[in-house]
């Protein structure tokens, strides 16, 4: 297994799919940030440096007797609507107390599930935001997650305290499940981008052809604790060109994992003509080679990020933007103006960016002492510009762990605690905390010639390379008013990017662009983690 398998394993835990400002996809449940907007509402070990953590236990009676009073005044405070969109797809019901098929996989009562499973919305949030799978998992009722995870129960989904049912899985520690839990993932995942493609093939054609020039760069706010980070972030200058329904993306930068970036020139291509198994190649312009992207996996690597889960911690982080706010920059000493700047060839109006708050939490309770050592000598390696195959970190298969206590609550004291403040179900939870405060700046320019939303359909093809994922996902925010021709967006809690819109044109192209050149080979290994 290549480094970069294990980083990007490690990354892997989201808070739900409208949240994830920074990094898209769920294929593990180790880490990556996401955002909550005002509306409602895990990837290496390099992200998990942070400071003042607060270790965070399930609540003494006395605690949650507090937080029923609280509770309590603010139900008298605030009126309460029927139904709160998370804007997960997912309502969560406030009022009534009717939740059969939730009821039934509590009590692991599998025939009467299966006699409902086919006429309820098994889909459906609780007033602690846990879908029938969560508590499936969470309970270690097998046979009703199995059959749940039958009917398609959706699995790329979070609850009030911003956890997925896999990440619920890898706490309890049954191998099966967590195996189980992953496989449908990918596969939803997958028939996802395939329900998506009709409406986005429409958009791109409605957007006449154009070529933008794109400067990413990665800045580190911790360089002072690590000299050697700031000399090897890496800077990209990427070229995306569109045409009709094709897209093509030149690179210079093939990665960036264990503290050090890999040069090359490639370039991605999407076919919107091809068939879906073909339609994503891309292409080693220096070996003269071309892999098709593929969004399989085998038995063995499935097995292989099932171990990673396992031994890692369970990593989640939101990125508030509840209070968010733009204030325009000012620039000069004595007289103070607001500061307009041109931005390649772009007049833009420059805004500081107020409220972005980085809420963090890892759990580790599915952890022994020997693996937290371990990942923790691993982080240092990393810190100190190491890499995880110098620490020769192959992880073994890992057995399942032993279940936790059986749950001694009963199905009415978890329907009568307060919303989103569900008992603890479970293997005794062991979460540490800790916030981060982002000053970010963002460039807005009323002449550049691409809305927001043609910006957005064409990073939507190109999200799965990792240079435009949290681009996509960041724009999405309710902007000042404009084209965002230059952005700082948080990537890890110590790393910023910086992304600039140097050159925008609308021109025409030579169709040969968005085709394999015919003295290219193929190579399915090239990329190995693609």
């Amino acid at each position: 297994m290549t480094g970069e398998k294990i980083r990007s394993l490690r990354k892997d835990q989201r808070p739900n799919k409208d949240e994830d400002l920074l990094e898209p996809d769920e294929e593990a449940a180790t880490g990556t940030f996401t955002t909550t907007t005002s509306k409602s509402n895990n990837k290496s070990r390099a992200s998990k440096i942070f400071s003042n953590h607060k270790l965070v236990k399930s609540p003494s009676n006395q605690q949650q007797q507090q937080q029923n009073q609280q509770s309590q005044i603010n139900a008298n405070t605030l009126s309460t609507p029927d139904v709160i969109d998370d804007n997960n797809k997912n309502p969560i019901t406030r009022t009534g107390q009717d939740f059969p098929v939730h009821e039934c996989v509590f009590k692991g009562d599998v025939r009467r599930l299966s006699s409902l499973i086919r006429t309820q919305n098994i889909a459906q949030k609780d007033m602690h935001g846990n879908t029938p799978l969560h508590l499936a998992v969470m309970m270690g009722h097998k046979e009703c997650a199995h059959l749940l995870l039958a009917h398609n129960a959706p699995v790329k989904v979070k609850n009030a305290q911003g956890w997925s049912p896999l990440a619920e899985a890898i706490s309890y520690g049954d191998r099966q499940m967590i195996t189980a839990l992953l496989r449908k993932l990918k596969q939803q995942s997958r028939e996802s981008v395939e329900d998506k493609r009709p409406k986005l093939l429409k958009a791109l054609k409605e957007v006449h052809a154009f070529f933008i020039n794109v400067l990413h760069v990665l800045d580190a706010s911790f360089y002072v604790a690590v000299p050697l980070l700031s000399r090897i972030l890496p800077s990209d200058a990427c070229k995306i060109y569109k045409q009709g329904i094709n897209i093509r993306l030149d690179t210079t930068l093939i990665d960036f994992t264990d503290m050090k970036c890999q040069r090359g020139d490639l370039s991605f291509i999407f076919n919107g003509h091809a068939i879906p198994s073909e339609s994503f190649v891309v292409l080693d312009n220096e070996q003269k080679v071309y892999q098709r992207i593929h969004h399989e996996e085998s038995e063995m690597e499935t097995e292989e990020e099932v171990d990673i889960l396992m031994s890692s911690d369970v990593y989640s982080a939101t990125l508030s933007t509840k209070s968010i706010t733009f204030s325009r920059a000012q620039t000069g000493w004595l007289f103070r103006e607001d500061k307009t700047e041109r931005v390649g060839n772009f007049l833009a109006d420059f805004y500081s960016v107020n409220g972005l708050v980085l809420e963090s939490r890892k759990r580790r309770e599915h952890l022994s002492e020997e693996d937290i050592l371990r990942n923790k000598a691993i982080m240092e390696s990393l810190s100190k510009g190491g890499n995880l195959i110098e620490q020769n970190f192959e992880p073994a298969r890992r057995p399942s762990l032993t279940p936790p206590s059986a749950n001694t609550i009963s199905w009415e004291e978890y329907v009568a605690a307060d919303n989103g403040k569900a008992p603890h179900l479970g293997r005794e939870l062991v979460c540490k905390e800790s916030k981060k405060n982002f000053k970010a700046t963002i460039a807005m320019s009323q002449d550049f010639p691409l809305g927001i939303e043609s910006l957005l359909n064409v990073l939507e093809v190109i999200a799965p390379f990792k240079h435009f994922n949290k681009l996509r996902e960041f724009v999405q925010m309710k902007l000042p008013p404009g084209f965002p021709v230059k952005l700082d967006i948080p990537v890890f809690p110590t790393i910023t990017a910086t992304v600039t819109f140097q050159e925008f044109r609308h021109d025409e192209f030579d169709a040969s662009i968005f085709s394999i050149p015919t003295d290219y080979k193929e190579d399915p290994s090239r990329f190995p983690d693609l």
